[in-house]
């Protein structure tokens, strides 16, 4: 192993920070969903449809996504074993918007049909998308593969959140594009990077 200079950090710490970072945010996703309904008798399937069926789609979303971005933190933290207190601080931020997903999500949850609410996930969802562009721009330093594949859900999270604004039943529709980003990088992926 090389030396490290003063100034650079073993990635390899941070990552374990982020696993129990990604772990912990995503698994509160879910701790208010038992909660959604007080039933004055027992419930019937209508009654728990009506009363789960959005708090489970803005559940999904944000557990999908929350997977999404672990999986391109950790692919790319892979490829940076060390880094400098810039990129560590811009990692730590990167981090901090993943610890507030479940306080966006349990308020998009809740109020899905609130345009304001729609329009401040999806500045949350962006903002995660932007760090995670940057901090692959950070890598590469350039145009790569994997700096456009990053791009691909910023681009589709800033109109969804436009859309939201004016309709917020369909900014949900317009967020799920971005998982699109995968198939990009995967049918785009050069043959060494298969496995990867």
């Amino acid at each position: 192993m090389t030396e490290l200079k003063p100034e650079q950090f073993e990635m390899r710490r941070l990552e374990s920070l982020s696993n129990t970072i990604f772990g912990v945010a995503m698994t509160l996703l879910a701790y208010d969903l038992p909660k959604a309904a007080v039933f004055t008798s027992a419930p019937d399937w209508s009654d728990l449809a009506r009363v789960y069926s959005g708090k489970l789609g803005g559940f999904a979303l944000s557990f999908i996504i929350a997977g999404l971005f672990w999986i391109s933190h950790h692919r790319r933290l892979a490829r940076q074993p060390v880094g400098s207190r810039g990129v560590v601080i811009l990692n730590l931020f990167f981090l901090l918007s993943i610890v507030l997903l479940p306080v966006t999500n349990g308020l998009y949850t809740n109020y899905a049909m609130s345009s304001a609410v729609a329009v401040l996930y999806g500045l949350h969802l962006t903002a995660i998308a932007g760090l995670n562009a940057w901090l692959w721009w950070t890598i590469f330093g350039g145009w790569r593969r994997e700096t456009m594949a990053s791009l691909f859900p910023l681009l589709v999270f800033v109109p969804g959140t436009i859309a939201a604004a004016f309709a917020p039943h369909v900014a949900p529709f317009l967020w799920f594009i971005a998982f699109g980003g995968l198939l990009i990088r995967r049918f785009n992926a050069a043959p060494a990077d298969q496995d990867t």
